[in-house]
C-alpha cells in the first residue's frame, strides 16, 4: 500500500492548532492549490459527516472526492475517509504536545487504487503529491503560528 508521513511542528500549544487541523473548511486555507469543501450530511467535522471536496491532483484540477470524519478526538486526533472513481484514502492527523509546540502528523493512506492509478500513484506519489503536501504542512504552521492566540 502506498503511503506517507508527514510531520511538522507549531510554534503554537494544541487548542490554538487543533481548530485549524479539526475543521475541514479551514484546510482550502493552508492548502498550495485551490480546494473546496462542501458538507452533504451531518454536522460539519463531526463523526459520521460527509462532504464534497473539489481540488487538486495531477492531471485533473478539478478533483472530487466524497469523504466521511471517522475520528475526532479532540486536540489530539482527526482523521477521515476519502473515496473517488480511482480507489480509497485514508486521512489522519495527530497532534501532540511540545511544551509550548504541537508536534502535527499527518498520515495518508491509498487504501485501494483502482485501474491506472494502481500503477501511476505509487511512482506519482513520491514525485509530486509528498512535495505537495510537505508544502501544505508548512503553510499549515505559517497559517496556526501567524493567527491570533
Amino acid at each position: 500500500m502506498t503511503s506517507g508521513v508527514f510531520e511538522v511542528t507549531i510554534d503554537a500549544p494544541v487548542d490554538r492548532v487543533w481548530p485549524w487541523v479539526a475543521d475541514l473548511g479551514k484546510h482550502a486555507q493552508w492548502s498550495p492549490k485551490d480546494y473546496t469543501v462542501e458538507w452533504i450530511e451531518g454536522e460539519p467535522n463531526v463523526v459520521g459527516s460527509r462532504y464534497r471536496s473539489v481540488g487538486w491532483v495531477p492531471g485533473d484540477k478539478q478533483h472530487v472526492n466524497e469523504g466521511e470524519v471517522v475520528e475526532n478526538r479532540a486536540q489530539e486526533r482527526f482523521a477521515f475517509r476519502a473515496q473517488d472513481k480511482d480507489g480509497s484514502y485514508a486521512n489522519t492527523f495527530t497532534l501532540e504536545p511540545r511544551g509550548q509546540s504541537t508536534q502535527v502528523t499527518f498520515r495518508l493512506d491509498f487504501v485501494k487504487l483502482n485501474g491506472m492509478a494502481a500503477f501511476a500513484v505509487p511512482v506519482l506519489f513520491p514525485l509530486i503529491g509528498k512535495k505537495d503536501i510537505r508544502n501544505r504542512m508548512g503553510l499549515l504552521k505559517t497559517k496556526v503560528e501567524a493567527s491570533q492566540p
